[in-house]
């Protein structure tokens, strides 16, 4: 574990686990690190490097007060791969994450980057308008700024259900999945987790997406109550060039934590890893 310090003074957080060729977590919203803590566990014990850090703003990077767009969140990585020395680099992000190393591949290419893995992720837009009529009603994104602003400790127990598919017949979401990802959300700043719905509902990915010349992997489930698969992964795997698509059958968002569809994606990234 340690920090890496930013251009701009910010502190970022990061795991590092094992030795071999690195895969590079990026979490999503309101998460930290700690919620690749399983995928972290599987590939340093198959003979890879696993890192994972805090975005600003949440876990135990700074919270900044400004900063929190996509454009900083990507120099971050960058500015973390670039400390470490990290070369043929897997990138992996679930949910917003997905958008840092989009965002990262834009601005930064991908000398340094062998493949990279899009789990759940928003790419390429969230929201809905006239060009992308299966996004989410802005609606939606003004209701989660509004439980934010009004109580946010609740807010979060609320969504954990429809985050991880607790409230789907026969599920198999656990109250850990729930108090864990309550946990983590707590400890994101009010302001980071505001800031972050403009970002990760409202930027077009789609230019960043054709940017990418790796293989990658695109996970999503077909029951995800938070990205609809429709528009996002459908749409990821039509722009990047050299993209698999793998839909789970009624899997949640949070389907990486989930007993069963956890195992299920962990044999899929190394699958993906050892290819």
């Amino acid at each position: 574990m340690g920090f890496v310090t930013t251009r701009d003074g910010a502190e970022i957080f990061f795991k590092d686990w094992g030795d071999g060729p690195p895969v590079v977590f990026s979490h999503g919203w309101p998460l930290n690190a700690d919620v690749w803590d399983d995928q972290l566990n599987v590939v340093a014990g198959h003979g890879y490097r696993g890192i994972a850090h805090d975005r600003r703003g949440h876990g135990r990077s700074t919270q900044t007060w400004r900063g929190n767009d996509y454009d900083t969140w990507a120099d971050d990585l960058a500015q973390l791969i670039d400390t470490l020395g990290l070369d043929d680099v897997t990138l992996v992000a679930h949910s917003m994450g997905g958008g840092e190393i989009a965002r990262y591949i834009g601005r930064h290419g991908t000398a340094r980057i062998r493949k990279a893995v899009l789990l759940s992720a928003v790419p390429p837009l969230m929201i809905k308008t006239d060009g992308n009529p299966e996004g989410t009603p802005m609606e939606v994104f003004d209701s989660i700024r509004e439980g934010l602003l009004k109580e946010r400790s609740q807010f979060w127990l609320d969504l954990a259900d429809s985050f991880f598919g607790g409230n789907r017949p026969g599920n198999k979401v656990t109250q850990g999945n729930k108090d864990a990802f309550w946990l983590m959300a707590m400890e994101q700043s009010l302001k980071a987790g505001f800031d972050c719905v403009k970002q990760f509902s409202e930027t077009d990915f789609t230019e960043d997406l054709r940017r990418f010349d790796i293989p990658t992997l695109i996970v999503h489930g077909d029951d995800d109550q938070i990205v609809p698969i429709d528009a996002a992964a459908k749409k990821s795997a039509q722009i990047i060039p050299d993209a698999t698509l793998k839909i789970y059958p009624g899997a949640a968002h949070g389907l990486a934590s989930v007993p069963g569809t956890k195992e299920q994606f962990n044999q899929d990234l190394l699958d993906f890893l050892k290819s």
